[in-house]
């Protein structure tokens, strides 16, 4: 199946902190994002997900997120850059290259709309692309 991206797309981050800020959403976690972020701030897994974390009922399961701050910006987002950008979670990682967005050529241009690295800056090829899907499948956030 050919897709859209075949030949690669362009993106670059520009820092914007669209995808961290103003707008409330979810950063669900996986156990490897639950590996790494508590190193990283040299606590235990327990510590970092009782100060960081929330769980969201999804209906019939619930996920661990990232909590916000009051204003919805993430609680990680600090004067427009990650205090935890080292260890990251493989969701904030792999934006824009997530499922939804790779739909169709529309929802990609759509969600340029919003994200300004979107068709700007570095080209990233088709099979970069698929690994990023590929990850985002086998590393599947926690349910509880």
């Amino acid at each position: 199946m050919s897709e859209f991206y075949d030949n690669g797309l362009r993106f670059t981050c520009t820092r914007c902190g669209y995808c961290c800020k103003e707008e409330p959403g979810y950063v669900f976690l996986s156990s490897n994002d639950l590996h790494r972020l508590p190193e990283l701030f040299k606590i235990s897994r327990d510590e970092f997900l009782e100060k960081y974390c929330r769980t969201v009922d999804m209906g019939s399961f619930k996920l661990v997120s990232l909590r916000e701050k009051q204003n919805n910006d993430c609680i990680f987002l600090h004067d427009n850059g990650c205090l935890a950008y080292q260890a990251r979670p493989l969701q904030c990682r792999s934006y824009p290259f997530w499922a939804h967005i790779l739909e169709s050529r529309e929802s990609w241009e759509q969600e340029g709309l919003h994200c300004p690295g979107i068709g700007k800056g570095d080209l990233h090829s088709a099979e970069e692309i698929e690994e990023w899907l590929y990850v985002r499948r086998r590393e599947r956030p926690i349910e509880l």
